[in-house]
Order: structure tokens, then sequence, then C-alpha cells
């Protein structure tokens, strides 16, 4: 039987590499994200079974009609994936309070207008994935508002594991502990040795594992780097 996933917040790189595995695995799939023109274009590369629906994800009335608008093509949401983020890649002297409150509201409010939604279809069971970062474990120098946003995630993935799974929804957190392979690093780093880079097809491969998984062996965190990266 199809399933119904949204990803918020898709770009190139790991996001496209979603949408196009769920669609392979025969998922129906919400993309949302600010961008229009992209978002058309990427839902028309993956055809009928893709929707893309312009969303800003901080706003809660934008979130419930992004919802209603993948329900109505495809049904109840069975696969969140919440991988939406955003910073000044800014420290303690330079960044601003906005600045920082824009961090956590992409990262952690926007997570939680989404998984609000989704809960409200798993009367049946579903998957909530966490697209997390090294600096979910371990702050980042200069990355102040990155890192307190991706803290507040990890958080809120143990959180609602243990307040969902007992329901039948799997919630996964997954380390991003390097950097992704996209199209923009690599015009900015032609010399990069692609060892040292995560392929998203590879970490998309990862995350359909999660929503496979067996209720009897639940992943609730999962760390995913290059072999050479040094942790």
């Amino acid at each position: 039987m199809s399933q119904t996933a949204v990803i918020a917040g898709v770009g190139p790189g790991l996001g496209e590499s979603l949408a196009r595995k769920f669609i392979d695995e025969g998922c129906q799939v919400g993309l949302f994200a600010r961008s229009t023109g992209y978002l058309d274009e990427l839902s028309a590369e993956l055809g009928e079974q893709a929707i893309g629906v312009p969303t800003d994800i901080t706003d809660k009335e934008r979130v419930e009609e992004a919802f209603e608008t993948v329900r109505e093509a495809f049904g109840p949401v069975d696969i969140l994936v919440n991988h939406a983020s955003g910073a000044a890649w800014k420290g303690v002297r330079d960044i601003s309070p906005d600045q920082f409150e824009q961090a956590w509201r992409v990262s952690a409010r926007g997570a939680l207008l989404c998984s609000q939604q989704a809960v409200a279809d798993m009367d049946d069971g579903g998957t909530i994935i966490f697209t997390g970062a090294t600096s979910a474990v371990r702050g980042r120098d200069g990355a102040l508002g990155f890192s307190a946003a991706k803290f507040a995630v990890r958080g809120m993935a143990e959180s609602m594991a243990r307040e969902l799974g007992p329901d039948g929804v799997h919630v996964a957190h997954v380390v991003i502990d390097g950097q992704i392979s996209t199209p923009t690093l690599r015009g900015q780093q032609p010399d990069r040795d692609e060892d040292s880079l995560l392929d998203p097809d590879e970490i998309a491969e990862s995350y359909w594992h999660l929503v496979e998984q067996d209720k009897t062996s639940w992943t609730l965190e999962l760390d995913l780097r290059p072999y050479v990266e040094e942790f």
C-alpha cells in the first residue's frame, strides 16, 4: 500500500535524494520549501507522485494549509522528514537576538508545527525523522544559533520518541556528521575529494531503512559520516 511522505525543507542535495528514494519505494511525496520556482521544477521532474507546496514552515497557518494540500492530493501522512534548518554563522559576540531566534524558528518551531500536523494522521503508526548535525551533539565554534537550534531538535526527537513510540510512531534523529555533496559545494570546491563528502543518495537509503524498521528494533539516533571523517 502506498505511503504518503512529507519532506519539510527540500533543496538540492539530500532533500532531492530523499524525494527520489521515497518515490522509488512507492511513496507519494509532498515537498515543502519557500522557493516556488525550484519546487515547480522539481515536482514536474518527479512526476505525478510528487506535489510541491511553497511553505513557510514557521507559520502555523501556512503549515496547516500545506498539509491539507498534501492530504487532498495523496491522503493522510505516514512519513515526515523534518529537514529544514537555518542559521546565521556567527558567534555570541556578533549574533543578534533576531538571528538567534530565526535559527530556532526554522529548525525547532518548524519541526514542531509539521510534527503536530503529521501526528494527527498517524493513528495507525508512522515515521518521523529529524535531520540533525554534528552541532546537535557538539556545539560549533562561531555558529551559536545553529548549534542551539540543532540541540533543541535533538531534544525534541528524544522526547517525541518516548511519547509516541508506544502508539506505534517511530521517531528518529539522524546526525549528519560531515558535509553533504551538493552541486553548490562541488562548484565551490571542485578539487574536493568526493570520499570526504556524504553522498546524499546513500543518506537517503539510510532514511528509508528507518522507515522500514520493524517495531521490535527501532533506531532512535543514527550517526552518518564519511569513512575519512574524524570524530
